[in-house]
């Protein structure tokens, strides 16, 4: 046998005898039996474990943060969406509302960037993750509603991204027309106004709500087109404060997002949290609101004309529409009719009214953001009402716009908008930072675009606040140089209103076609003076801005007399207005129309009583009538007719009417056969016009050239008187 089978036969065996040990025993009695298990103890219940301690020691600003609106769990604009089926804040408004949502948009969660691709928990606030994270690090442009994106906005991107509204010129023009997409060369939407009537009511129109706390849009002005602007009408673009202060973690804190009280008291002296609603800058002098404080706070200007604004609805809604309305800010959608229902039956211009009416009400904080641009808002919303009331808002007294270097609106800083910025050639006087360069270097170089000018245009803060740049002299486009003294202040004047042209270049221009008086060259083109040179008039013949003839003697500068002979002794150099009050003690009233000084019937008219401004006046008119006349007269001259608001200013009388019509003003048509005699007339004019105070600055100065102008073109001197120069 193998060895194997022995090991199997010895297990069989072994087996049997162990049956054999559990059977029943051979004598009959009964099997040991098996004991009973023991029953298994219970386990004990498992420890609950401590909920671990959470430390927000370290997380920097934490505690700031908390007390901030962006933390506040219990806030609506966290908690609007609980009871929503399933509770989720929507993609539409996860961004700002919800840190998920916030790291959808920036693509942080992985997700593409620049769009919310889902709902969001609302578990959520702002939360730390929401601002500092590595999308964030590098972002620097914002797109607004508008379509517009600006970019080189830094550390301010992230917080432009929520306040910047949700609606624009755009969402309201698009409303009206029912467009859903805009033309390329019609971005605002303008275009789909056409034919619509303004006053019609619309059921298919609901109110367009710019949302809350729209302070990128307020910031930007037109940049952005956040609130409702009308058609042809020019608004500032972003409100530039000062170096140091332009961005919102210059002025809020970013964790408690309170102002910086602090900061501002540096200028804003003795502000307080309690008192930045009272601010109001030399350059705001303007009575906006029509109720002669030009003392209290802006905010308060756009507080009342948000009043009237409100007022002039109702009006408009009740008498055009036949339905009144009321507005409550708490309640979604804000504008209800007397039954408390939604207010239905819109008419375009309800809705762009009420629009603005909304946006200067969402930004609390607009007076510091960009109050002009608001309050232009507000203006033009009342001038849209009152086209349709039959009994209009009365508007006397409301300003629009600020005096002539505060008012970002105007032509002289909107000029260069499509170029990006002001060229250096004019960048010293058109810019808020060109005359600092031009003090500094002597030279003038490209500036960014301006809001007007800023106190830093004119003052320095290196040594002492408000001290103004110490320019000691000026040299004229002559090459003259004048002042008005040492360290006196009206030197900085002049830097600007000094004019482009002179004597001198208007000889030079004449020389270089090299023809006589009288005879037509195409190298010669009208020399414009600019405007406002008051310091040429002021000077006269010191500076030579006004064409001066051969042979004839001219004065000088017009001294007044002690403590009126420069600029500031005679302007508010912030209102610009006349401090007619240091003129009536010698001339007795405050009406500067009225100021003469002597007898002479200088114009020839007989009337020795008039004010100086009458006399000279006639004598522009004299000229302007001498011009038309030479340029009939001349074979070779076409008829000339003028405009002082259309570049080049002088045209082609096409029509040998004497008026400048409609259709002659255009640079096409701009007048080009010039001869000497002529180029001088129209330049000593064009001086008289430009300067608007011409006869106060140097009266019988202006009379001299205007005199010596009709003189050279043949007209009719006769009657009327030239100022003599004393030995």
């Amino acid at each position: 046998m193998k060895p194997r089978h022995l090991i199997l036969a010895a297990m069989l065996i072994l087996l049997a005898a162990v049956v054999a040990a559990c059977a029943t025993p051979s004598d009959g009695s009964e099997p040991t039996p098996c004991p009973e298990p023991e029953e298994c103890p219970e386990c004990p219940e498992a420890p609950v474990c401590p909920e671990p301690e959470v430390s927000t020691d370290d997380v920097p600003f934490y505690a700031l943060w908390m007390g901030s609106g962006h933390a506040n769990a219990e806030a609506e604009a966290f908690r609007h969406w609980d009871e929503e089926d399933p509770a989720e804040v929507s993609s539409r408004c996860a961004k700002c509302h919800s840190t998920y949502g916030m790291l959808d948009f920036l693509g942080v969660d992985g997700t593409a960037a620049g769009v919310v691709d889902n709902n969001a928990a609302i578990d959520s606030t702002v939360e730390c993750a929401a601002c500092h994270n590595e999308a964030t690090a590098n972002k620097d442009s914002v797109t607004f509603p508008s379509g517009v994106t600006i970019d080189g906005l830094g550390s301010s991107a992230i917080c432009m991204e929520c306040h910047q509204g949700r609606a624009s010129t755009v969402s309201v023009n698009m409303a009206i027309s029912g467009a859903e997409e805009l033309a390329e060369d019609d971005p605002l939407g303008y275009a789909g106004l056409t034919g619509i009537d303004l006053d019609t009511p619309n059921d298919e129109l609901g109110f367009v709500n710019v949302h809350y706390y729209a302070a990128a849009a307020s910031l930007f002005g037109s940049e952005a087109h956040g609130g409702y602007e009308y058609p042809g009408m020019s608004y500032q673009i972003r409100f530039a404060h000062v170096e140091g202060y332009q961005e919102c973690a210059d002025c809020h804190n970013t964790h408690t997002l309170e102002v910086q009280v602090e900061e501002c008291a540096e200028c804003h002296i003795g502000v307080t949290a309690d008192t930045l609603q009272d601010i109001r800058m030399a350059g705001s002098l303007a009575d906006y609101d029509g109720d002669g404080d030009v003392s209290e706070g802006v905010y308060y200007e756009i507080e009342t004309l948000t009043g009237k604004l409100y007022e002039a609805m109702q009006a408009y809604s009740t008498e055009v529409l036949g339905k009144g309305f009321v507005y409550d800010s708490t309640a979604y959608p804000y504008f209800f009719d007397d039954t408390g229902a939604a207010y239905s039956g819109w008419s375009p211009r309800l809705l762009q009214v009420a629009y603005n009416y909304q946006y200067a009400l969402k930004d609390p904080g607009a007076f510091a953001h960009n109050a002009k641009y608001t309050i232009s808002l507000l203006y033009d919303s009342i001038m849209s009402l009152n086209e349709a009331l039959s009994t209009p808002v009365d508007m006397t007294g409301l300003h629009r716009n600020d005096p002539g270097h505060f008012d970002g609106t105007a032509e002289a800083f909107r000029h260069w908008d499509a170029d990006g910025e002001v060229e250096a050639d004019c960048a010293r006087c058109h810019s808020a930072t060109g005359l600092v360069t031009f003090f500094e270097n002597g030279v003038n170089i490209a500036e960014p675009l301006p809001n007007a000018f800023m106190c830093t245009t004119c003052h320095t803060f290196e040594e002492e606040p408000f001290a103004l740049l110490g320019f000691q002299d000026t040299t004229f486009p002559s090459g003259l140089v004048a002042t008005f003294g040492e360290d006196v202040e009206s030197n900085l004047c002049l830097q600007c209103h000094q004019g482009r042209e002179s004597t001198a270049s208007v000889d030079a221009r004449i020389a270089s076609a090299g023809v006589g008086n009288d005879a037509v060259s195409d190298r010669l083109s009208f020399r414009n003076i600019h405007y406002f040179p008051a310091g040429a008039t002021l000077f006269g013949t010191a500076a030579q801005g006004a064409y001066e003839f051969d042979g004839r003697d001219y004065l000088g500068q017009f001294g007044h007399y002690a403590g009126t002979a420069a600029c500031a002794d005679c302007h508010d150099v912030h209102a610009l207005e006349v401090n007619t009050e240091s003129c009536t003690g010698c001339h007795g009233g405050e009406d500067v129309d009225t100021y003469r000084m002597d007898s002479t019937d200088w114009d020839g008219d007989g009337d020795t009583t008039e004010g100086i401004r009458g006399e000279v006046e006639t004598m522009s008119d004299a000229l302007y009538a001498a011009i038309q006349a030479y340029a009939a007269n001349n074979a070779d001259t076409a008829a000339i007719i003028y405009d002082s608001h259309s570049y080049p200013y002088w045209f082609i009388d096409t029509d040998e009417n004497g008026v400048a019509d409609a259709g002659e003003v255009n640079y096409g048509n701009r007048y080009v056969t010039w001869t000497p005699t002529l180029l001088r007339g129209a330049y000593n004019y064009q001086l008289s016009q430009k300067d608007p105070g011409a006869f106060a600055h140097n009266g019988q100065y202006i009379i001299q050239v205007l005199y010596d102008s009709i003189e050279a073109l043949g007209g009719n001197i006769s009657g009327m008187t030239r100022p003599a120069v004393s030995e």
